[in-house]
């Protein structure tokens, strides 16, 4: 089985919240993201000055709420440009008084952890250069999970700390969603659907129930694991939590190619009004495949 195409990515997650005021005004002050209304009566939250939306937000008060023992969403994870836009994003949540739930140093990524209002959990991060991604004897790529320095990086945003433009900057136009981290009930037929279906190759085996895979060498874009969900059924349906996100290919080709992969291993797909397909993982994880508009 090939790879899948290298140019590969994730793009949008597809929500359900519980309150969509709310979460607008979380989403908007506390991570600075922009916001439009669907036509559904959803929202769409993305950076300034970009069309394509980092997030799709569904309300419906009437969802099951959150619950972390199951299958779905550990965390999505926006990736900005660089430290100094982590500084500032880490700024921009201290002044509008919302908690981390952790700070780690990835040794590829830094990164800045939190859930919004309804439990859904979110990374914030940026990453070192490629050249300075660690490998061991045997190849593979280096990840661990330290201890993060919240002084120095707060020390990136330099004259902004004494100043209130951060509050107004929003997020800039270079931040985009950098990869979904899942919660499944098993490993092995996770992987046989991640790798030996869809064709990311399996980059990080290290740590203990869990497993990352990627496109074109990156360090993951979908991490899996089982740390609160071993075994675990799925949300019920229409529960808050993670309705789907996106894998975009780079063009309708390479969507093609997935899609008989799907279809070669004899997985229900539903079509797409944009001309892609939903399938569900092994643990009922949606994935919209989608090809980039050019």
């Amino acid at each position: 089985m090939n790879p899948i195409d290298p140019a590969t990515t994730v793009g949008a997650v597809q929500l359900t919240v519980s309150d969509l005021d709310r979460s607008r005004a979380f989403y908007e002050r506390a991570l600075g993201m922009r916001s439009q209304e669907t036509e559904d009566g959803g929202l769409t939250l993305g950076a300034f000055g970009v069309a394509e939306p980092l997030l799709e937000l569904h309300g419906d008060s009437a969802a099951a709420p959150h619950d972390p023992r199951r299958t779905g969403l550990f965390h999505f994870a926006v990736l900005v440009a660089d430290r100094r836009e982590l500084s500032l994003a880490l700024l921009r949540l201290a002044r509008s008084g919302w908690p981390l739930s952790g700070a780690s140093d990835h040794l590829v990524s830094e990164a800045l952890y939190l859930d919004d209002p309804d439990g859904n959990g979110i990374e914030l991060y940026r990453d070192r250069p490629r050249t300075e991604w660690r490998r061991d004897e045997d190849g593979q790529l280096q990840m661990a999970t330290l201890p993060l320095d919240l002084h120095g990086l707060l020390a990136e945003a330099g004259d902004e700390v004494a100043s209130q433009a951060v509050d107004d900057l929003g997020l800039p136009a270079g931040t985009r969603m950098g990869h979904v981290h899942l919660q499944v009930s098993e490993l092995a037929r996770t992987e046989d659907f991640y790798s030996g279906v869809l064709g990311f190759d399996v980059m990080v085996r290290g740590y203990p129930g869990a497993l990352f895979v990627a496109a074109g060498g990156y360090h993951h874009h979908i991490g899996l694991n089982t740390w609160n969900s071993r075994g675990a059924q799925g949300p019920p349906p229409g529960a808050v939590g993670l309705r789907s996100f996106d894998v975009r290919l780079p063009d309708p080709a390479a969507l093609a190619d997935v899609v008989e992969r799907v279809r070669a291993a004899g997985l229900p797909m539903e079509a797409l009004p944009d001309g892609g397909s939903l399938v569900r993982d092994p643990s009922g994880n949606g994935i919209r495949l989608t090809a980039r508009a050019t």
